[in-house]
């Protein structure tokens, strides 16, 4: 398998965390998404992936895969365990509502594309910039707080084992103590990303800080 991917990416952070669970390798092909001449916004890579968003799975198969949730549960799929949806349907449909809520409406309002977006459109600079991400961040992170607050029963976000849940929630934590937000703020979220920051799979594929 082949994936195109940035390491500033949480989204590219989520597929890397889930092909450390399985116990699968890629061969990584980096794609720079920042700036109006990054190599996200070139033909070349639209003639990839028609979004230019990162990640992107290319299969042994030779089928491109996009999007992070679908490639996490093409990967869940593809080796079985440890499975990353946990064992009940409703249980399952918990874990994948807060990924939703992280992917669709937190981050979908923050990547690189957003902020050119404000720059050329509104004029917003460096700083309003951060303010839009801080208020989205601050908000979205609020609900899902709540959310795993109303059902938490186990170590992790669902349950006792890490899910898709936790492999969304934990690059968007990352995120948003960057944004200089204390996690404690929100303490279900900080208690899990403390056990999930002492785990390898975790640890080391959390996105890097933009330099």
């Amino acid at each position: 398998m082949k994936l195109y991917q940035n390491e500033i990416s949480s989204a590219t952070s989520r597929v890397r965390i889930a092909l450390a669970l399985k116990g699968l390798t890629a061969e990584a092909l980096p794609v720079t998404i920042l700036g109006e001449d990054s190599e996200s916004r070139q033909a070349g890579y639209r003639s990839v992936n028609p979004q230019g968003l990162v990640p992107a799975l290319l299969t042994d198969s030779g089928v491109l895969l996009t999007q992070s949730l679908a490639i996490v549960e093409y990967l869940d799929e593809l080796q079985p365990r440890p499975p990353l949806l946990p064992d009940t349907a409703e249980d399952r449909a918990l874990a994948r509502s807060i990924a939703l809520a992280i992917t669709a409406e937190i981050h979908a309002l923050l990547p690189p594309r957003i902020g050119l977006h404000l720059r050329a459109t509104f004029q917003a600079d460096a700083d309003a910039i951060i303010a839009w991400d801080r208020h989205w961040v601050g908000e979205g992170m609020a609900a899902v707080e709540t959310m795993i607050a109303g059902r938490r029963q186990g170590v992790f976000a669902v349950g006792d084992r890490p899910s898709i849940a936790d492999i969304f929630l934990f690059p968007q934590s990352i995120g948003a103590r960057r944004l200089g937000f204390d996690l404690t703020r929100w303490p279900n979220i900080a208690e899990i990303v403390t056990k999930l920051e002492a785990m390898p799979a975790f640890r080391d594929n959390a996105p890097a800080s933009r330099r």
